[in-house]
């Protein structure tokens, strides 16, 4: 048996923990320079408010019904999917942590009966620790237990866990689920499967074996066995190594000149090698791009990969490169409203070839430098210690004039209780 246990309305839920004036009232959540809604309370969904929509768009909806509107706080968001994870092992042996709100659970071992009371008991108290209502899923397979999900969010009799696996109704459900609702069935996909007739859940599980195969190979016969109770995506405990890990953001306004630019890539190139040094990963590659809006006039784009001589996640060799980088495609009288780093090429950071041409470098010295501005971070806050390559200032910053307080990863905006 497994679960997945999804956060209901999870960015919605994280500003609700903190301010329970926001309970029952329409709240949406902005993505990055506060453009479009990523994230929407029931009340919100009732108006019609779809996910995406630029907020100039509804503007005059947020007003007539006094939407409380937020900037994303992935500080916030992150701590607290660490807080909601960490309570979820307490109660199952394993746990593969999908993605900021989801994690699959493994139930081995305990009964029909056993592990719907396990799970009620898990939601009573993640939510009493932590503040995030969680719906959960119970079902054979991954696929299934995605399916089981929804329906224990749609269906308030449930009480947020729903076991597919026990219901008479699993293939009333499965009927139920568009085909583009099955997990792993993309748009294309599913305008395919609909052209055929294959509408519902239930008419993939029951669809011709060799007919999927041949559109959707591997995967589409993975997904059959799935809906049909096989199990073939088993829980992965150690993440895969990454391929490529990239840092990119727009522009809170327009930037044109180089200084500002390099600044930008400069502290993108920082966040990179922060989370290559977190996976334990070194780069061989470093691709730096920036480019204008599509909707200018004159828009332009450019990138440029820089094989590196020996490969490495130290800041200041990264930094030596990217600028590098940003000198070779800057092209002044463009407004850049987009730049990022991808560090590509990763392998373990224990392995390391050197190279007879390349300049001396104490890299020693590199690595115990990192090691105590990493320390310094984790303790006092990400950007504590940092290199002024990328900026004091930065004016050209995402917007975020609607972001809460990081209430649990900073000091000086602890949440403060009233003593009325």
């Amino acid at each position: 048996m497994l679960a997945l246990a999804d956060c209901d309305q999870f960015y919605v839920s994280c500003e609700r923990a903190f301010n329970p004036k926001l309970r029952d009232r329409p709240v949406v959540v902005l993505s990055n320079n506060d453009g479009c809604v990523v994230a929407r309370s029931p009340e919100v969904k009732a108006l019609g408010i779809p996910m995406g929509a630029p907020l100039f768009k509804v503007k005059h909806l947020v007003e007539h019904h006094d939407i409380q509107v937020f900037s994303s706080n992935y500080a916030l968001y992150g701590d607290m999917s660490h807080r909601v994870m960490s309570a979820l092992a307490q109660f199952v042996p394993e746990v593969e942590i999908y993605s900021i709100d989801e994690a699959f659970l493994d139930l081995s071992g305990l009964s029909d009966r056993d592990v719907v009371e396990r799970l009620l008991t898990l939601r009573e108290t993640v939510l009493q620790w932590t503040g995030i209502p969680v719906s959960l899923g119970l079902a054979r397979t991954k696929v299934l237990t995605k399916i089981a999900t929804r329906v224990a969010k749609r269906c308030p009799q449930w009480q947020g866990v729903f076991n597919l696996a026990a219901s008479p109704d699993a293939d009333d459900i499965l009927a139920e689920t568009d085909v583009a609702d099955v997990w792993g069935i993309g748009r294309r996909y599913a305008a395919w499967l609909r052209d055929r007739g294959i509408t519902s859940a239930l008419h993939l599980r029951d669809a011709n074996d060799g007919l999927i195969r041949q559109k959707m190979g591997v995967v589409g016969a993975r997904l059959q066995l799935e809906l049909r109770g096989t199990s073939c995506l088993p829980l992965e405990l150690c993440p895969p190594a990454k391929k490529e890990t990239c840092v990119s953001r727009s522009f809170g306004r327009a930037v044109t000149s180089l200084e500002e630019l390099t600044e930008a890539i400069a502290l993108y190139t920082s966040r990179v090698a922060e989370k290559l040094r977190q996976q334990r990963q070194a780069a061989t590659l470093l691709q730096i791009f920036a480019r204008t809006s599509v909707y200018d006039k004159n828009p332009y784009s450019n990138a440029v990969t820089l094989s590196l001589p020996t490969a490495t996640n130290t800041t200041p060799e990264l930094l030596h490169y990217a600028a590098r980088g940003i000198e070779a495609i800057y092209q002044s009288g463009y407004r850049y409203k987009k730049a990022g780093a991808i560090a590509m090429g990763l392998i373990p950071e224990a392995i390391e070839q050197g190279d007879l041409f390349a300049p001396p470098r104490d890299r020693e010295r590199d690595r115990e430098l990192m090691k105590v501005m990493d320390a310094l971070n984790c303790r006092f806050g990400k950007g504590t210690v940092g290199y002024t390559a990328a900026g004091i200032a930065r004016s050209w910053g995402m917007k975020r004039e609607r972001r809460s307080s990081r209430f649990t990863t900073r000091w000086d905006e602890l949440p403060m209780a009233s003593a009325r």
